[in-house]
């Protein structure tokens, strides 16, 4: 068999898997991952596939495998390929933070708030982003958890505490809320 002869099969081979595993494997994804992250996922997991196409269970020579035979082992190339995307997206997102703290802060800015930003920086990483969103981009624990992958009352445990170690930090305890006296709304009997 002559190497052009070799990389039709293989070719052949290729796409009769793909045309049995890419729908299930986009249905998987999509209940994983956004629209987005599915379709990269995807072509990434096919890329492996066609990488590893001899190491496929069940595919032989067939121009059309078994589902039941190749889906299985697909499947786990999908959630590797979909695990390593998300570890990627945090790598990511902790260099962005890295590299907004370490920002240059504009020396009025720095002066005017250094306490605030001190406390801030004693936060740990996910509750000062918590607290940055709620704060400074004037969303709600529902958004916020939409933004980090969280639950909404994972949101509002953690804003709730974060804002309490700030106000501890800050020295700012107040036994009522902020702009409103303690007596209001109470008859003066």
């Amino acid at each position: 068999m002559t190497e052009q002869e070799t990389r039709r099969m293989r070719r052949a081979r290729f796409e009769g898997l793909a045309q049995v595993v890419v729908e299930p494997l986009h249905r998987y994804l999509l209940r994983r991952a956004s629209a987005e992250t599915a379709e990269d996922v995807l072509s990434e997991t096919l890329l492996v596939l066609w990488r590893r196409l001899d190491d496929v269970p069940g595919l032989g020579d067939a121009a059309s495998p078994d589902p039941d035979d190749v889906l299985p082992w697909c499947y786990g190339v999908a959630r590797g390929c979909l695990a390593n995307a998300r570890r990627a997206d945090g790598r990511r997102l902790r260099l962005m933070e890295r590299l907004t703290r370490t920002r240059q802060r504009a020396p009025e800015e720095a002066a005017e708030h250094s306490e605030l930003h001190a406390a801030l920086d004693s936060l740990g990483a996910a509750d000062r982003e918590v607290v940055r969103l709620w704060a400074w981009e004037g969303l709600a624990p529902r958004q916020i958890a939409e933004a980090t992958g969280s639950t909404p009352n994972a949101v509002s445990i953690r804003l709730h505490r974060a804002k309490a170690r700030l106000a501890d930090r800050l020295g700012r305890k107040n036994d009522g809320r902020p702009g409103h006296r303690s007596d209001e709304g109470r008859s003066g009997q």
